[in-house]
């Protein structure tokens, strides 16, 4: 926060009430003279007193069709005409422009012209333009000569804490950067999906849409507009004729209801219009020869992106100050950017597949555990080792931003029995001849021997002895072994009887 700020108005402050609201005679409209030329003096003044040459322009915007609360009429061009390219090329976030240029953007906005945007140079000076002509000015340098020149110009500059306008932008939350992992997860999404649809937000309230496939996704990045905010939606529907499609949607709409309407027309541009009840039959009659459309509700909780993300700057530092509506992808993004492989993370289990992976809610992430890494010991179903909204606490394996995926461990936060058994044989390093003597139980037969389970779901390999060859072991019977060989890696067992000789 600036340490200085400035309240500049032509109101005097006589001429308010007990309330603090102003009553005298002046419009809450720009003159388009001597008193709008007084606030530019001001603003020239302040960035001289300041130092500043030039300013960046940040959060610029347009005003929309159906929310403009200025009290004169939107210009033709918003007011850029002739200080822009027709394409608005150099009006985005971050873009520096010489004081000169910024004081005819400030003139703009004075004439409620239809465009918005702050002026700043990060901790020194910034320029907000409210309503009705309140202009607030904030500096690191408290600029006495600008305050008296203004005063001289016949405004009423009064000091505040700060501009209501500062720090409008600044949302708890991380927000996600188009950064690599978000063009690997975009480009994993398309093979999976083949088209997509991006919406390029590079101003408020104004966005260029692109259709996206795995052919084309480097050529529309190239193109994006700085700092600009990416929504990635599913693609248009092509599946029903799209005169059904309009109006079944629109006939479910209230008259107070305003939708965006996105569609592909002939010559297979993105396009989108938002509209209220009053224009649905024109709309209808536009849309009569579209290849593709969708219907999106404005409601925030009513849109269903895929995800979303702000580009960062060149140097790979996220400076854009605006946000992204977070959807469940952009909100396991902002869990996942804290995990770390080896971390142990403690969840609930959500789900057991049919297919063996089991799933786990780690907060705001849906983990996974693969069938060999539930547990050390065999078993034949996930459900012998864990259950339905069991609390387990496993070790994350890896963090793969690009997939989306965290695995995880059970067994890796539990002992590893093969290592223990191996200990108290006497078999630490996996080889000798004198080994542990435990009785167990035959729990399966094989040509060559049997299996003989001497722990809890650990079973050892017992080949047979010259006397078995008659009757030989049954299953179920109990016998008395003797561990010759533990191989952890293989996660094998080798058992002994009297009269064997031990296994290498």
């Amino acid at each position: 926060m600036l340490p200085y700020s400035y309240r500049i108005t032509k109101y005097d402050p006589a001429d308010r009430n007990e309330h603090g609201h102003y009553i005298g005679d002046q419009e809450p409209v720009s003159d388009h003279g001597p008193i709008e030329a007084a606030y530019l003096q001001t603003v020239a003044a302040f960035a001289a007193s300041t130092g500043v040459t030039s300013v960046a322009i940040r959060e610029p915007g347009l005003v929309s069709s159906f929310v403009h609360f200025g009290l004169e009429p939107v210009a033709e061009g918003h007011g850029l005409t002739g200080l822009f390219p027709s394409d608005l090329a150099g009006f985005h976030d971050g873009a520096e422009v010489p004081v000169g240029l910024g004081l005819e953007l400030v003139r703009a906005m004075l004439r409620d012209s239809g465009v918005f945007c702050s002026l700043e140079v990060e901790d020194r000076f910034a320029v907000h333009i409210g309503w009705d002509q309140y202009m607030y000015i904030s500096s690191a340098e408290p600029c006495h000569d600008a305050v008296a020149r203004a005063a001289e110009l016949g405004l009423f500059p009064e000091a505040v804490d700060a501009s209501p306008y500062e720090g409008a932008f600044e949302e708890p939350g991380e927000q996600r950067p188009a950064d690599a992992d978000f063009w690997a997860h975009l480009r994993r999404t398309l093979l999976h999906r083949e088209a997509a649809i991006l919406e390029e937000s590079h101003l408020q309230n104004v966005s260029r849409w692109h259709r996206l496939s795995s052919d084309n996704l480097d050529t529309v990045r190239a193109g994006l507009a700085p700092r600009a905010r990416l929504t990635v939606w599913p693609d248009l529907s092509r599946d029903v004729a799209v005169d059904v499609t309009v109006a079944a949607t629109l006939a479910e709409l209230s008259e107070d209801d305003i939708v965006e309407v996105v569609w592909e027309d002939q010559d297979g541009r993105i396009v989108s219009a938002i509209v209220d009840d009053s224009e649905f039959a024109e709309l209808s009659t536009r849309l009569a020869q579209a290849r593709a459309i969708a219907v999106l509700p404005l409601a925030e909780d009513d849109r269903h992106p895929l995800f979303a993300a702000v580009l960062p700057d060149p140097d790979g530092v996220l400076r854009a100050r605006w946000r992204t509506v977070q959807t469940d992808s952009d909100r396991a993004w902002a869990v996942m950017k804290t995990l770390r492989r080896g971390q142990r993370v403690t969840g609930t289990v959500v789900k057991i597949a049919t297919f063996g992976v089991t799933f786990v809610d780690i907060g705001g992430v849906t983990a996974m555990i693969n069938l060999p890494e539930l547990s050390w010991r065999p078993f034949h179903d996930p459900a012998e080792v864990v259950k339905e909204g069991q609390v387990i606490t496993a070790e994350i394996l890896d963090v793969d931003m690009d997939r989306e995926q965290v695995p995880l461990s059970l067994r890796a936060v539990q002992p590893d029995p093969l290592q223990q058994l191996a200990r108290q044989a006497g078999l630490a390093d996996q080889a000798g001849s004198a080994g542990l003597t435990v009785t167990g139980t035959v729990t399966k037969l094989v040509p060559i021997g049997a299996f003989v389970r001497i722990e809890d779901r650990l079973d050892g390999f017992v080949g047979l002895l010259p006397t078995d060859q008659a009757g030989g072991l049954q299953v179920g019977e109990q016998v008395v072994v003797r561990i010759a060989r533990i191989d952890v890696e293989r996660r094998q067992i080798f058992l002994a009887r009297d009269a064997d000789s031990d296994l290498h």
